[in-house]
């Protein structure tokens, strides 16, 4: 029953009134969802918004996060004069310090990528950043990184100046009010329950904060994070400080300071945090504080102090600590809860709410309102998320290493150390004793490079050439040359069955797979506007059964993706069987003869197809086995019960010797499938690219029956002619030069776009990189033929050779051989 103090429907309710859930209601309210309730437990901002140091520095570590920060700087910088409510903002500018070369090499990079996405920044030098913070000791950096354009804000104001734009534009805002339920119907979110009565709604948006974890396991939602103890010191005053100090950002002392009404703040960000409420946050939580552990700081607070020896002699105000969360990869929590329609989330901000929420807000309501995300955002989608992620012993000890992980060194292929050994192959324990060097993926323990005898399996990190590149050349070649075996159990299996199942995937699938069984189809999953929102394989195993098999990593988007899409009236289920099968890829030139010596299967071209699967025999097992290839070789991927997966790998690695077998870690997978020029998504190709963009309309059915989702969306960019944006394959022609991604690349001296992934393409003998090129007349052969193209990284510029075609076998003949 309603009591009156709530209305009983609304066209939207956002749960949380931080800064992030009123940044949501004010930006629904100006695309006009004037019919909006927002709900918070207690105070606006009184979780963590209230205590946070308000810096707006934008620079971040993806395109995405960038963005959003970007967003945010130049909305706080007219919310004051549209309400009339002050924000604090101070343009004051930022510097980011350098101790060591690798830490100027990495800000070199950054700075780089920055550029090209409109973010202003300098490289300075000690006296420059003495001269710009008179305060600070520069006799140990070795650079500094000046954003001239970035500010401060006083958050618990921006959230006013937030609160007060929504309720002009109409928005309800009630305080005191605990949601304690979501309601639902069927598979979509109707609403939600308060001690005051129920509110029904088409839209739910919830921004818990801290509280994101327990509501979620009430709710069946994972939103993994932790609250942690966060620590930040305010001096007595000091003579000549003024607001338009810089903010400084010293990563080598895990530190940030700037100034506070003629004071320093000097905030902490130590490498080894400290948990805060594991086994809940007190119901009554308001604008509290955390006895600070000042013995535990004391080291880190010393530390930090050197970079502005006054404090030293300076007495210190405040102490404070208060709480934060922290999210398991560092990554936002934020967009479509999967499997559920209508509920939509935005947390785990890992000390980044204040100068992301602008961004945030803006980019929520706006996917709300057209049904799609407006950038593309899967580095904090929530849809990435998976269930062992959420376990309170994982979350709460990787939250010990994530907190302080934003002011460690950011090097390529850097590992996780804590929360480890969560899902591991069947396979593992053979991996481990050939000397596989494991990286963490989904959860997944998983092999990245085999060590040689005698050759620790640990990743010595670098810039350049780190330890594994000659294990990753011998793996490389032992695949163009030989043959090589990939345990790739990780990767997400989805079994679709029912009546229903072709008409469900063929709706979705831009192939058809109304196919014999015994056929593979590659394809993608495209959204309305024909973006990527899926690339994968689908199998028909039977006139009622197909095996969808996607990237370990995209395993819960995939999954909500077909659920999402599968009509009321349909008869369809899909079902998670990834731990069912192991995946055994073994590919390369021999490796028909390999699978021949171990088989009594016919794997000739005639017998054996590619993109056709088998039942076939192994020694006294059964594998499916499917000839497809992500590498550019003949090869198979075979797909064996687990508890048989063992056996099957022993006998392979028996006979392997007399072929030339090497085992082979996913750094060789991803060399291999880079120097072919072939896609991942999430790196090449996400929810903003469509496939004529990102050169995959060969997988498209354009005339098959029902068509596809996206398809009328395709067929319009298609009549415009070659779109004005693709993906090219680059070359260097240095072979020296390591490169990473979201480099810039020239064209005649002139920025026309970015690198998404890249890796050693040992067969062509140089690097090679997969980047997106836009011109107005279209990125044409021709154009790529007319132009210079460089790559720029870290303040160099590299010579490189570019190309619409793999410039691997481009006809692709070997894996048809």
């Amino acid at each position: 029953m309603n009591t009156g103090i709530l209305p009983g429907h609304a066209r939207a309710v956002v749960v949380g009134g931080g800064i992030v859930g009123c940044s949501i209601a004010y930006h629904l309210a100006k695309l006009g969802w004037t019919d909006v309730v927002l709900l918070e437990r207690k105070r606006l901002g009184c979780g963590t918004t209230w205590h946070a140091a308000g810096l707006v520095t934008t620079l971040r570590d993806s395109e995405s996060q960038t963005r959003l920060a970007q967003y945010s700087l130049e909305l706080y910088g007219e919310l004051e004069r549209e309400t009339g409510q002050a924000t604090g903002l101070v343009t004051c500018g930022s510097i980011q310090l350098a101790m060591t070369p690798e830490k100027a090499e990495e800000m070199r990079r950054g700075c780089a990528m920055a550029r090209l996405l409109g973010v202003e920044n300098h490289e300075i030098s000690p006296a420059e950043v003495k001269a710009l913070f008179p305060l600070a000791y520069v006799d140990d950096l070795v650079a500094g990184f000046h954003f001239p354009n970035d500010a401060r804000v006083n958050p618990a104001d921006v959230t006013q100046a937030l609160a007060k734009g929504a309720r002009q534009r109409g928005v309800r805002i009630v305080e005191d009010v605990l949601v304690s339920d979501v309601l639902r119907e069927r598979d979509r979110a109707a609403g939600v329950r308060t001690a005051h009565g129920d509110v029904r709604a088409d839209v739910v948006v919830l921004c818990p904060g801290m509280w994101g974890r327990s509501l979620g396991l009430q709710l069946g939602i994972d939103l993994p994070l932790q609250a942690a103890e966060h620590y930040y010191l305010i001096s007595e005053p000091i003579a000549g400080l003024h607001n338009k100090l810089p903010i400084l950002r010293d990563p080598g002392r895990c530190a940030y300071a700037r100034e506070d009404a003629g004071r320093i703040l000097l905030g902490i960000f130590e490498p080894h945090a400290a948990p805060w409420a594991v086994d809940g946050i007190p119901r009554e939580f308001c604008f509290d504080e955390i006895q600070p552990d000042w013995a535990r700081l004391e080291p880190h607070v010393a530390h930090a102090m050197l970079r502005l020896p006054i404090l030293f002699d300076t007495g210190i105000r405040t102490f404070f600590c208060g709480p934060e969360s922290f999210t398991p990869d560092h990554n936002y929590l934020m967009g479509k809860v999967p499997f559920v329609d209508g509920l939509f989330v935005a947390c785990g901000f890992n000390s980044l709410g204040i100068l992301s929420a602008g961004g945030v807000g803006h980019v929520m309501a706006r996917w709300i309102d057209e049904g799609t995300q407006p950038i593309d955002l899967w580095d904090v989608d929530v849809r990435r998320i998976l269930p062992c992620q959420n376990n309170k012993n994982f979350v709460v000890d990787r939250t010990v290493e994530s907190l302080g992980i934003a002011f460690q060194m950011h090097w390529p292929n850097r590992q996780w150390e804590t929360a480890r050994d969560v899902r591991k192959s069947v396979l593992h324990e053979r991996l481990a004793a050939a000397g596989a060097c494991f990286a963490q993926s989904a959860g997944w323990e998983r092999a990245n490079w085999f060590a040689r005898p005698g050759q620790e399996p640990a990743y010595r990190y670098d810039f350049g050439r780190q330890n594994w590149f000659e294990n990753n050349a011998a793996e490389h070649r032992a695949v163009r040359e030989a043959v090589g075996v990939f345990d790739q159990s990780s990767f997400a299996k989805l079994l679709v069955q029912g009546r229903d199942a072709e008409r469900v995937l063929n709706r979705l699938a831009t192939a058809d797979v109304a196919m014999p069984a015994g056929r593979v189809r590659y394809a993608q999953f495209l959204n309305a506007r024909g973006g990527v929102e899926a690339d994968l394989t689908i199998t028909r195993l039977a006139e009622e059964r197909f095996l969808v098999v996607t990237a370990a990593f995209t395993a819960t988007q995939v999954h909500a993706w077909i659920a999402q899409h599968v009509p009321r009236d349909a008869c369809c289920v899909v079902t998670d069987v990834t731990g069912a099968y192991a995946m055994l890829n073994v590919q390369g030139p021999a490796s028909r003869a390999l699978l021949s010596s171990i088989s009594t299967t016919d794997f000739s071209n005639t017998a054996f197809p590619f993109g056709t699967m088998q039942m076939i025999e192994i020694g006294y097992q059964s594998a499916m086995a499917m000839r497809v290839s992500y590498t550019g070789e003949l090869g198979w991927e075979l797909y064996v019960p687990t508890e048989m997966a063992t056996s099957v790998y022993d006998r392979l690695i028996a006979a392997g010797p007399a072929h030339g077998l090497a085992r082979c870690g996913y750094h060789t997978l991803n060399t291999l499938r880079i120097e072919k020029a072939f896609r991942e998504w999430s790196h090449d190709m996400g929810p903003l690219d469509t496939p004529l963009e990102c050169g995959l309309a060969f997988t498209c059915a354009w005339h098959k029956p029902g068509g596809f989702i996206g398809r009328e969306a395709l067929l319009s960019q298609r009549a415009k002619g070659t779109p004005q944006r693709r993906l090219v394959q680059f070359l260097l022609e240095d072979p020296e030069p390591m490169l990473t991604h979201n480099e810039p690349i020239l064209c005649d001296g002139v920025r026309i776009g970015n690198t998404v992934s890249s890796g050693y393409a040992h067969t062509l003998g140089a690097c090679a990189a997969l980047g997106y090129l836009r011109n107005d007349g279209g990125v044409t052969t021709e154009f790529i033929a007319a132009g210079r193209f460089q790559i720029e990284q870290a303040n160099r510029v590299y010579e490189a050779r570019a190309s619409l075609q793999p410039l691997y076998d481009p006809q692709g003949s070997r894996t048809r051989s």
